[in-house]
């Protein structure tokens, strides 16, 4: 039974419509593809600049035939209630609502609408296929977190029945709950496993102490796919040798989808079917192939909310061997996440950060930034930037949650900055150990 495709069904995104738009843009040629881009770079910006009062403020000198004329959008500039944002005829109850990892430390609540949300899915369906992967029949071994309030806990559990996976902790990455993660794999046909980068690391390292190739004791593996923190190439060598099946690199964003995915020949083929991806230098100024800048990417099919020329907070370079047609992305540098260390030995992925840092997020858009600091084993620091201090009871929800997510008595302290030190390429690392 599909369950996963019913399942979008069910939840109002037209995933067959969305299969069919997508098959039909892949069967252009060279020449029909590189105008079908133009003519949807033009097609979006017109219908925001007529139908978004919102983008209609933001881009005001905007020429939708003159790209160059188009200004980058910033995640600040979002940061602002999510009905002032909403093109004419969408609403909070007719559009796909979600929120940013805020792994940039720029957090903020976003839509889209459900055709292109449905467009998204139908550009994962595609690529894993690549590597005869299938949402409605592949079994899934999961390195994600997962809210551990009971609504958004059991929300999750039953998205995890309907795309046949197996959702495994990232909040404890201790050798005994590893050991019990291996067990699993022992006694599961597992077809692949998808997640955070640095907790499937940590499971490999672990494998490694115990001289241990999972294929040996899951045969039924076909490939690993690794998402949301950077792939460094030691670590690629080691889960290639640990697991013994190949490793896919993908990167996406929770507002755009999939932005790039490695395909057999170990390329990094960057999504060109319902994005625009450019790489931008720190005057705006498009970059030749080869040289490293700033990655904005244009949606060219949601209606609901506009992402055009927006700037997704990363640095990357596209290959000297792209092309319009077939851009390659040769390196990226962002999202990468340290591990966090605890007293009682436990170890945890940065990313369980975020879980954390939802509770900071909200509507009105109050914290614009924020990082977070481990001191010492047992001493957090989170400073923000707002645009009034947090409250008593904030504060304690965000201390209530950290003991959840991590373990507890630890010390967190709060401080409240006007701004936030930034790397030299502009770039504000979420989390930041200093043991």
């Amino acid at each position: 039974m599909n369950l996963f495709n019913l399942s979008l069904k069910f939840n109002g995104f037209p995933i067959e419509k969305a299969k069919n738009l997508l098959d039909a843009i892949q069967k252009k040629n060279e020449t029909e593809r590189i105008t079908h881009i133009e003519t949807k770079k033009q097609d979006i910006v017109s219908f925001h600049l007529e139908h978004n009062s919102f983008y209609k403020a933001f881009a005001k000198d905007a020429n939708p035939n003159d790209w160059k004329s188009i200004p980058v959008m910033s995640k600040r500039k979002l940061q602002q209630p999510l009905s002032e944002r909403l093109s004419d005829g969408f609403t909070t109850k007719n559009v796909y609502i979600n929120k940013t990892s805020g792994s940039s430390g720029d957090p903020f609540i976003f839509a889209k609408d459900k055709f292109c949300h449905a467009l998204t899915w139908a550009g994962f369906i595609d690529r894993y296929a690549w590597f005869t992967i299938d949402f409605n029949s592949s079994k899934q071994a999961r390195f994600y977190g997962i809210p551990l309030n009971k609504i958004g806990y059991y929300k999750e559990r039953f998205k995890d029945f309907l795309s046949k996976r197996y959702r495994f902790s990232v909040f404890d990455l201790s050798d005994s709950q590893l050991e019990k993660n291996l067990n699993t794999f022992k006694n599961t046909k597992f077809d692949y496993i998808n997640g955070y980068t640095s907790s499937i690391v940590q499971f490999a390292k672990f494998l490694h102490r115990k001289n241990i190739i999972l294929k040996t004791v899951c045969p039924t593996l076909k490939a690993c796919i690794v998402t949301s923190e950077m792939l460094f190439k030691e670590d690629k060598t080691l889960l290639e040798t640990q697991f013994g099946i190949p490793i896919i690199n993908e990167y996406g964003a929770a507002e755009l989808g999939l932005i790039a995915f490695q395909n057999t020949k170990n390329e990094w083929i960057v999504n060109t079917q319902d994005l625009y991806i450019e790489i931008l230098d720190e005057n705006n100024r498009v970059l030749p192939y080869g040289e490293e800048g700033r990655v904005v990417i244009t949606s060219l099919y949601n209606k609901a909310h506009p992402f055009i020329r927006y700037d997704l907070g990363d640095i990357g370079k596209l290959s000297k061997e792209s092309t319009p047609n077939k851009p390659i992305l040769e390196s990226l540098i962002g999202r990468t996440n340290d591990i966090v260390n605890l007293p009682s030995g436990k170890k945890a992925a940065g990313l369980t950060f975020y879980y954390v840092t939802k509770t900071v997020i909200e509507n009105d858009g109050n914290v614009k930034e924020f990082i977070i600091e481990q001191l010492t084993l047992d001493t957090f620091k989170i400073s923000y930037t707002s645009a009034y201090e947090l409250p008593e009871d904030k504060l304690i929800a965000i201390k209530i949650a950290i003991s959840k997510y991590l373990e507890p008595n630890l010390k967190v302290n709060f401080e409240r900055k006007v701004t936030l030190v930034r790397s030299n390429r502009g770039k504000l690392k979420q989390f930041k150990s200093f043991l």
